[in-house]
């Protein structure tokens, strides 16, 4: 299986760029890590077409397009507030 092309949308680029460094290379990894299997990764929303990933105390809220085999990274945010607000869920 190929790996799946990642490509972060600029929203999700800059809530990335305002976070400590350290927290931003771990949400940066994991989502790497998640290129080759995800469905392994993700779990799927409820009500939303997207899918989250869990990274400490941050989510990261994707699309997975499988046909094109394309992980477009949408939102980072922190678990207390991704969910309000961006009206997900």
């Amino acid at each position: 299986m190929m790996p799946y092309t990642i490509k972060w949308r600029n929203k999700a680029l800059d809530q990335l760029r305002k976070l400590p460094k350290e927290v931003a290379k771990r949400i940066v990894i994991k989502v790497n890590l998640s290129r080759n299997n995800p469905p392994r990764f993700f779990e799927k929303l409820v009500g939303d077409p997207g899918y989250k990933l869990r990274a400490g105390d941050y989510r990261i809220i994707v699309d997975i397009i499988g046909n094109e085999q394309l992980i477009a990274v949408r939102i980072v945010d922190h678990r207390k507030r991704i969910y309000k607000k961006h009206s997900l869920k």
